[in-house]
C-alpha cells in the first residue's frame, strides 16, 4: 500500500527559517570560544606567539580575561542566527523542490548533499561579510594596538576603504568554496542519521550524535579552504596587497609552512565542531518537530 503525498504548505517552507535562529544562536553560545582560539592560531602562522591551542587559550584568558574568548562575538550573535536562518531555511526548502512538493518522499544521500550545498551557496552572502568582520576582530590581541573599537566601526573603515562590494565580500568566492562542503556535512548528517536509528537510538539522540559527527566529517574535509580563506580575510590593508589571487595566498602558506599549515587551528575547531554542532542540530530538529509535528523527516 502506497503511502499518500503530503504536499508542502508555507507553512513547511518558512518553519526551517524560524528553527535555523535557535540553531544559530546555540552554535555562538558553545562554540565561539573555540572559534576564537581556531582564528588566531591560524593567523599567527608557524613563527606566531603560541606555541599551540592550549598555549593560546591560556594567554588569551590571562591577557584578556574570559570576555577574550568571546572577542568578535557580536557579528556572529547576529549572523549566526540569521546565517542559520536562511542556510537551514533554505535547505528545507531546496529539499522539498526535490521532493516535488511530496514531504513523505524521502531523499537518497546525493539529494542530501546537493541540497546541502546549494543551501551552502545561498547562505555565502550572508556569510561572508560577518565571517570577514568577526575574523578581522578576532585577531585583535590588545586595546593598543587595535585597529577596530568594535563590529560597526570594522565594517565601516572596511567600506570606507574598499567600497561597499567588494569591501565587505572580500574572500567571497573562498567562502563559496567552503560552503560547498555543507553538501558533505548534510549528506554525512543523513548518513549519521540512518545508522544511529538502527541502532535504536532515540530521535533526540540521533540528532545530537549525528550532528557531531557529520560536522567532524565536514572539517576534515575543508579545513585547508578555511585555513586559506581566514589569512585571505585577515591580510593587511596595504598598497599594494600582501596577495592579490586566493592561489598566492595558498601558495604563501604551504612555501613557509608546508602542509601542516594549511591545518593549524585543526584541533580546537575539530573538537569544537561536535558539541558546537550537535547541540545546534538538536535544537533545531526538535523546533522543526514542535512546529511540524505530523511532518514527515524531510
Amino acid at each position: 500500500m502506497s503511502i499518500p503525498d503530503k504536499q508542502a504548505t508555507w507553512k513547511d517552507k518558512a518553519c526551517g527559517f524560524l528553527a535555523g535562529i535557535t540553531s544559530g544562536a546555540t552554535k555562538l553560545s558553545v562554540g565561539h570560544p573555540f572559534d576564537t582560539i581556531k582564528i588566531r592560531m591560524q593567523i599567527e602562522g608557524g613563527k606566531g606567539r603560541f606555541k599551540g591551542p592550549w598555549d593560546c587559550l591560556l594567554q588569551t584568558i590571562r591577557k584578556e580575561g574570559y570576555r577574550g574568548l568571546y572577542k568578535g562575538a557580536t557579528p556572529p550573535l547576529i549572523g549566526w542566527a540569521f546565517m542559520d536562518s536562511i542556510m537551514l531555511g533554505s535547505l528545507t526548502n531546496y529539499r522539498i523542490l526535490l521532493q516535488g512538493g511530496d514531504l513523505n518522499r524521502k531523499l537518497n544521500l546525493w539529494e542530501h548533499g546537493i541540497a546541502g550545498m546549494a543551501a551552502g551557496w545561498t547562505v555565502s552572502l550572508v556569510a561572508t561579510p560577518v565571517e570577514l568582520v568577526k575574523a578581522r576582530l578576532q585577531v585583535q590581541y590588545d586595546a593598543q594596538s587595535r585597529t577596530y573599537t568594535g563590529p560597526i566601526d570594522c565594517a565601516q573603515k572596511l567600506v570606507q576603504r574598499h567600497g561597499f562590494f567588494p569591501g565587505l565580500w572580500k574572500g567571497f568566492g573562498l567562502t563559496l568554496a567552503f560552503r560547498s562542503f555543507f553538501g558533505v556535512y548534510w549528506s554525512s548528517y543523513e548518513w549519521f542519521s540512518t545508522q544511529l536509528r538502527g541502532m535504536g537510538y532515540r530521535e533526540m539522540a540521533v540528532n545530537f550524535l549525528a550532528g557531531g559527527l557529520a560536522a567532524q566529517t565536514f572539517w576534515c574535509f575543508n579545513f585547508p579552504v578555511d585555513v586559506v580563506k581566514n589569512r585571505w580575510m585577515t591580510q593587511p590593508d596595504v598598497q599594494p596587497p600582501r596577495w592579490t589571487k586566493y592561489s598566492q595566498c595558498a601558495r604563501f602558506v604551504y612555501d613557509t609552512e608546508g602542509i601542516r599549515g594549511f591545518y593549524r587551528g585543526f584541533l580546537p575547531s575539530f573538537i569544537r565542531s561536535f558539541p558546537t554542532n550537535a547541540c545546534a542540530l538538536m535544537v533545531f530538529e526538535g523546533v522543526m518537530r514542535t512546529l511540524r509535528p505530523s511532518s514527515e523527516k524531510l
